[in-house]
């Protein structure tokens, strides 16, 4: 785990520069969607999944701490957290949020401290 929620791991494989939009995204325990965004601003990278039908649609921001391998060819994310984790996490509304402190503030405390 990242010591900052919002920088990746050394062990994350992640280069700079990758794009990672349209890469599939795996929980801990199966898979939770797709790449529709991702930030590289410092002390604010995160990704953005799109969740299809698994939660009606619903986009979540993840915090790039909570990524724990990215396999660029085979296109995927593997994260840190379980589905439940992820569809508990704070809502995601990319008209309000992105680029919120607050909202990311939030985030961050939520995968920083896990509630499972």
């Amino acid at each position: 785990m990242a010591d900052n929620m919002w920088d990746y791991p050394a062990e994350s494989g992640h280069q700079t520069g990758t794009d990672l939009t349209g890469f599939k995204v795996e929980a801990s325990d199966g898979s939770i969607g797709k790449v529709d965004k991702h930030s590289e601003d410092v002390g604010a990278m995160y990704i953005v999944v799109d969740t299809g039908v698994w939660i009606f649609g619903k986009h979540v921001l993840l915090p790039v701490g909570t990524i724990s391998s990215i396999d660029v060819a085979e296109r995927t994310i593997h994260v840190g957290r379980t589905k439940e984790e992820i569809k508990n996490s704070p809502e995601f509304d990319k008209d309000k949020h992105a680029g919120d402190p607050g909202y990311h503030e939030q985030v961050g405390g939520y995968y920083g401290n896990p509630r499972t």
